[in-house]
């Protein structure tokens, strides 16, 4: 946290205050005291290198499918199961969220952020069993990105077959 300035007031001289613009003002100084800062070129920087590595060991990935003779399509679909895995693995490993604590949006390189986001909630539950826990818990965070991805396709989809009928696309 960043140091107490003796100028900058606590929350409880903060809810004192009758005077509705000096409470205002008060509470913006005492939230701009109490916000860490960060450095958005540094954290910028950190998630590109970081969505890159990853994105590199998918492509290395790939590229030892292939050197062992699948055709590219195959490699690449192995290469995705490979990315799901290791990211299964670190997030249960607790090494995933150490990584996003450092890389920020780096680590949310969609199949391994979306690996990551199924699995913690099934971990973090598993002490309520197989069924109320891990089977009620395991899409909270991934269940509204399937719903929405769904419904979205289906709307472009009756968008697509509405064009083509008219003679729009």
């Amino acid at each position: 946290m960043n140091e107490k300035n003796s100028t900058d007031p606590s929350i409880e001289e903060v809810l004192k205050e009758k005077d509705e613009q000096s409470r205002n003002d008060k509470y913006n100084d005492y939230v701009e005291n109490m916000t860490p800062k960060s450095n958005c070129f540094l954290n910028c920087l950190k998630a590109f290198v970081t969505g890159g590595i990853i994105c590199c060991i998918g492509e290395a990935f790939c590229a030892w499918y292939q050197y062992l003779g699948a055709d590219k399509e195959l490699a690449g679909f192995y290469s995705t199961i490979s990315l799901i895995l290791l990211s299964i693995l670190l997030t249960g490993f607790n090494i995933y969220q150490k990584l996003a604590q450092f890389a920020g949006a780096g680590t949310v390189v969609p199949i391994t952020g979306f690996a990551n986001s199924v699995v913690s909630p099934a971990i973090e539950f598993q002490a309520e069993g197989q069924v109320f826990g891990i089977g009620c818990k395991i899409f909270t965070i991934a269940g509204p990105v399937i719903l929405y991805g769904i419904f979205s396709s289906w709307v472009l989809g009756i968008i697509y077959w509405a064009g083509k009928m008219f003679g729009w696309f």
